[in-house]
């Protein structure tokens, strides 16, 4: 299968059984073999894995920022854009039905693929290897820096920003993927329409990268005024 032998290079996770990773991306409409159960337990590892990870890296942030950052990084629009970077929709089994009705690109199917997906890792390698994958998933710094304590990320910073200009949206163009299949680094290119230019990030993940080039852009232009 040379598109999940693709998926797995953009995860960063190879499946030792590809079966648990065809079983994530099969919707119930598809077949009775489907997601649901691999994304009930997907479901209570991000949020276990998501609260240690926030809990370890700021460790200066009370229990309701904690909460905060964790509902901001684990609900389903969130889950949605993280599949949609990824490129889910594109390798999921749908239904007829679902197909016609746009469910490839429902917020809702996407991120209960990536749940399963995550319970699939987590059957597949263990708890270190969905650990890992997670974190991947949410970045090196789900906050944009350490100790940050609103609950905006740089890229949604930065288009409220260019919104609040009255200037077109940023771009994000991957530029390049380097490294082995489990530690890939990717390069992305953040686009500013006018004389503010392109700015680069790179990152264990494309939205790592994206993040880390959004808050480039964004010192760039406050420093400007």
């Amino acid at each position: 299968m040379p598109e999940l032998q693709k998926l797995q290079v953009i995860l960063g996770y190879h499946f030792n059984d590809l079966s648990l990773l065809t079983r994530a991306l099969t919707h119930r409409s598809c077949n009775r073999s489907h997601n649901e159960r691999l994304e009930f337990l997907g479901d209570a590892l991000l949020g276990f894995l998501v609260a240690r990870r926030i809990y370890q890296l700021y460790p200066d942030l009370h229990e309701g920022d904690l909460t905060r950052i964790r509902s901001t990084l684990v609900n389903k629009e969130a889950l949605a854009i993280t599949a949609r970077d990824i490129g889910i929709g594109d390798h999921l089994y749908l239904g007829l039905g679902e197909e016609n009705s746009g469910g490839r690109d429902r917020d809702s199917v996407l991120a209960d693929a990536v749940e399963a997906i995550i319970g699939a890792v987590y059957l597949d390698g263990g708890v270190d290897a969905c650990s890992g994958f997670v974190n991947r998933l949410v970045g090196q710094d789900p906050c944009g820096h350490s100790g940050r304590k609103n609950n905006r990320d740089p890229k949604t910073e930065l288009q409220e920003f260019q919104q609040g200009s009255g200037k077109p949206l940023p771009k994000y163009l991957v530029r390049s993927v380097d490294g082995a299949a489990h530690e890939q680094v990717f390069r992305v290119e953040c686009v500013i329409t006018g004389p503010s230019g392109s700015f680069f990030g790179k990152g264990s993940t494309k939205r790592a990268a994206e993040q880390m080039a959004a808050s480039m852009a964004l010192k760039n232009l406050k420093e400007k005024g």
